[in-house]
């Protein structure tokens, strides 16, 4: 894939509708997820997938183009290899969502001071679905 596909599919870079639509699938509704799924924003559905703990959801990000997604979502939880991946690749932005997600209050005030609540509503979803596991789900190697 070209540097540009990449550059456009940044998280921080999709329209807020399409954020908002991301943590509804984040939070299960799987009427959004399918919506991403079927109007060009699969990485996205993915992704939610993967956050819910789907083996195949991460699987299509490795294999599509979003191995950044599927480290960002490793390192939402707790995987610190994944974390150190994501800032050794530049992907800072998805890093400090991470850190967000894993509940760090530097991270969550980073982004409020950038005016970002859609990402911070979307830390707490996965923060609240990763603390209602039982058990660890294997993550791929970063």
């Amino acid at each position: 894939m070209n540097q540009n596909h990449f550059a456009v599919r940044q998280l921080e870079k999709y329209p807020v509708k399409i954020l908002l639509a991301f943590d509804m699938a984040v939070q299960g509704d799987e009427a959004f997820l399918q919506w991403l799924l079927t109007n060009g924003f699969p990485e996205l559905g993915a992704l939610a997938s993967a956050i819910r703990a789907d083996e195949e959801a991460i699987q299509w990000l490795m294999n599509n183009g979003y191995v950044h997604y599927a480290a960002f979502d490793a390192a939402s939880v707790d995987d610190d290899a994944a974390l150190n991946w994501l800032k050794k690749h530049r992907y800072f932005f998805l890093a400090k969502l991470a850190e967000a997600s894993r509940g760090d209050e530097q991270a969550i005030a980073w982004l409020n001071q950038r005016k970002l609540a859609v990402f911070v509503g979307i830390a707490k979803h996965i923060k609240d679905f990763a603390d209602g596991q039982v058990f660890d789900y294997h993550k791929p190697p970063f």
